[in-house]
C-alpha cells in the first residue's frame, strides 16, 4: 500500500524531509526541484509510514487503496518518474537523504533583527516562517489589502479548495509573538521604502508579478476582451476586480494562451454552479454563472501538443471533471507528436489528449475544447469583441472562432518598486540570490532584498517560494551578522505610531482574525467554506468588531 502524491501538489517540500527512507523525488538538492510539475514517491521504497501525509500542508498525499477514481492516475505517474526495476531491488537514492540546511543563525551579539516583509502571499510567508524560526528576530508585514495571503486567497481556483489548505501553515507563522501584521497598508503610498528601512534593518519584497503580459494585436481593448487572471480574481472576489463586466452570454469563450490559468478559467466557466455553490466562490461571481450561456470554452495555443504550458497533474484534474475535446485535425498533432517524443512526462500528456472525445461529437455539458497551432493575428468587432482570427502557424492560412469573450492567458509581469532598480526586459527586480543589485555599479542595495516572482520571474508553484525565500533569508541573515546592514534609528512603537498616522484604517492580526471568522460564519449556512466579503469598507467594519489587545506589561515591554 505505497502512498500517492495527487494533483494538489505544492511543491513545498516538506514531505521530502519528513520521509525516513528518501523515497520522494526530486528533493529540495536536486537539480529539478525548481522546475518539477509535481513531487513523486517511489512506490517500491515506500514503507507506508505516512510521515508525508502529516507533512503535506495541502492534503495531496493518500495510500493507493484510498484514492478518488479521478485520482487513480497518479499511482502510475508517481511510479513512473522511477526508472523500472525488480520489485524487491529498492532504488538507491539519486542522493543521500535530502540535506536539512540549518536556518540561518543570527548573531546573539547583534540587537535584535527586525524585518520588513512587503507582501503577504506565499514568498512573504514562507520567509517569515523562516526568519522567525529563532528568537532574536522580529517580523513585520505590510500587505495593501485588508487580507492576507496573495495569489493563494485571489489567484487559486475556488475548485481548488485542497490547495488553499495552505493558508493554514501562515496562520500559524502569523500567530507568532514576534510577528506582526500591517494589513490594508501600502509600502509606496502609505510609507516610503527609506521609512521602511529607517524603522527595520532589512526590507524584504515578495510583491509577486501582478501585471499580466499583453497580446499586441488589433482589437485587444475592446469591451469583451480581457484576461484570464483578472477573471479568476473576479471569481475569487478580489476587491478590484469584483465589478469587472463579465458578458456570458454568447455560447463561446476563447482563451489564447494554454497554461494551469487558462484550464483553471474554462473548468470553472463549464462548471455545474450547484458544485460552484460549495466553495468560497464570489457570489456575485456565482449567479453570474448561473445565468451563463456558454456551452464552449476554446483554449488556443501557438504550437502543437507536445508543447501544451500545462502541467499533468492540471490536465488529468480537467478531464476528470470537465468534457474535453478535440477537433481531428488537433487528433493528428497529438498522433504525430506522441510518434516523435521519448520524454516520459510529454508522453504522458499526449496519451491523455489522444483519448479526448472528438469535438464533432456533440454532449450535453458545456465544453472545454483544446486547440493547436493557431496564433492570433486579430480580435474581430467593432464595438464589442465577437471573435478571434487566427493564422494557422507556419502557414498563410487564416482560422475564425466566433466568440462573445476573448481572454488572454500569456503570463505575468512584476512592476518596478519605487525606491529599487528593475529590470524591464525580465520584470523582475535584479538581485543576487535575493540581494537587490545595483545594475550600474554591480553592488548590492543595503538592506533590500526579494523573494518570489518578483526576484525569479513568474515561474514555478506555490511551494516553489519556499526553497526561494529560505535562500534569501540566508542571505539577509549572512549580512546581518557581518555587520553590513543599519540599526533600525527608531523604537518599534514609533513605527506603530507612523503607520497609525498614515493609514488609521490600518488592519492587523486580530483584524483579520475577525475578517477570517466572519467569512467563515457568512458561508455556514450554504455549506461553503466561507463567503467572501468583496468590499473593503465591509473588511474594514468585520476588523472593527476584533477585541482589543491589553495593554503590554512592563515585563513584556523589557523582553520585547
Amino acid at each position: 500500500m505505497p502512498h500517492v502524491i495527487t494533483q494538489s501538489c505544492c511543491n513545498d517540500g516538506s514531505c521530502v524531509f519528513a520521509c525516513p527512507v528518501n523515497c520522494i523525488h526530486p528533493s529540495p538538492d536536486e537539480p529539478g526541484f525548481a522546475t518539477t510539475e509535481m513531487l513523486y514517491i517511489d512506490p517500491v521504497a515506500c514503507v507506508d509510514c505516512g510521515a508525508c501525509v502529516s507533512a503535506c500542508p495541502v492534503g495531496a498525499i493518500a495510500p493507493d487503496n484510498r484514492l478518488e477514481g479521478k485520482q487513480l492516475p497518479f499511482v502510475e505517474i508517481n511510479a513512473s518518474f522511477y526508472p523500472e526495476r525488480p520489485a524487491d531491488v529498492k532504488l538507491p537514492p539519486t542522493s543521500k537523504l535530502a540535506p536539512v540546511i540549518p536556518a540561518a543563525q543570527v548573531d546573539a551579539r547583534h540587537q535584535l533583527l527586525t524585518v520588513a516583509i512587503v507582501g503577504s502571499g506565499p514568498a512573504a510567508m514562507y520567509a517569515a516562517d523562516e526568519l522567525l524560526t529563532q528568537h532574536g528576530v522580529r517580523v513585520n508585514v505590510f500587505e495593501k489589502l485588508p487580507t492576507p495571503y496573495g495569489l493563494v486567497r485571489a489567484g487559486v481556483a475556488p475548485d481548488h479548495q485542497n490547495t488553499k489548505k495552505v493558508t493554514r501553515l501562515f496562520d500559524r507563522v502569523s500567530r507568532h509573538r514576534h510577528f506582526r501584521f500591517y494589513l490594508n497598508v501600502e509600502v509606496g503610498k502609505h510609507l516610503s521604502h527609506a521609512e521602511l528601512l529607517a524603522h527595520h534593518h532589512a526590507v524584504l519584497y515578495a510583491v509577486g508579478a501582478p501585471d499580466d503580459r499583453r497580446l499586441d494585436i488589433d482589437g485587444m481593448g475592446l469591451p469583451g476582451t480581457g484576461t484570464a487572471t483578472e477573471l479568476v480574481a473576479w471569481i475569487n472576489g478580489h476587491p478590484d476586480f469584483v465589478n469587472l463586466p463579465v458578458d456570458l452570454s454568447h455560447e463561446r469563450v476563447v482563451i489564447i494562451g494554454n497554461g494551469n490559468v487558462a484550464l483553471d478559467v474554462a473548468r470553472v466557466l463549464t462548471a455545474d454552479p450547484d458544485d460552484l455553490a460549495r466553495t468560497d466562490i464570489c457570489h456575485r461571481a456565482l449567479e453570474v454563472l448561473r445565468n451563463s450561456a456558454v456551452r464552449e470554452v476554446v483554449i488556443a495555443a501557438r504550437r502543437g501538443p507536445a508543447h501544451s504550458a500545462f502541467t499533468l497533474p492540471e490536465l488529468i484534474g480537467l478531464t476528470g471533471a470537465s468534457d474535453v475535446v478535440l477537433d481531428a485535425g488537433d487528433h493528428e498533432l497529438v498522433a504525430r507528436d506522441l510518434a516523435a517524443t521519448s520524454d516520459t512526462l510529454t508522453r504522458n500528456k499526449l496519451e491523455i489528449l489522444s483519448k479526448l472525445d472528438d469535438a464533432s461529437v456533440a454532449g450535453p455539458r458545456p465544453r472545454i475544447r483544446l486547440a493547436y497551432q493557431l496564433t492570433p493575428a486579430r480580435v474581430l468587432g467593432e464595438r464589442r469583441a465577437s471573435g478571434v482570427e487566427f493564422a494557422v502557424t507556419g502557414t498563410e492560412d487564416l482560422h475564425r472562432i466566433d466568440a462573445g469573450l476573448v481572454l488572454t492567458s500569456i503570463g505575468y509581469r512584476g512592476k518596478p518598486i519605487r525606491d529599487l532598480p528593475f529590470d524591464e526586459s525580465a520584470s523582475i527586480v535584479p538581485n543576487d540570490g535575493g540581494r537587490v543589485v545595483d545594475p550600474g555599479s554591480g553592488r548590492p542595495v543595503t538592506g533590500a532584498y526579494v523573494a518570489g516572482w518578483i526576484k525569479r520571474g513568474p515561474t514555478g508553484f506555490i511551494g516553489t517560494n519556499k526553497s526561494c525565500s529560505f535562500q534569501t533569508v540566508q542571505a539577509l541573515v549572512a549580512d546581518y551578522n557581518a555587520g553590513k546592514l543599519t540599526d533600525p534609528v527608531t523604537k518599534r512603537d514609533t513605527l506603530q505610531q507612523l503607520v497609525h498616522a498614515r493609514q488609521p484604517d490600518v488592519v492587523d492580526a486580530a483584524g483579520w482574525a475577525a475578517i477570517d471568522a466572519a467569512e467563515i460564519a457568512r458561508g455556514i449556512d450554504d455549506g461553503r467554506p466561507r463567503e467572501k466579503f468583496t468590499d473593503i469598507a465591509d473588511m474594514l467594519a468585520a476588523a472593527a468588531t476584533a477585541p482589543k489587545a491589553p495593554k503590554r506589561r512592563l515585563l513584556a515591554r523589557l523582553l520585547g
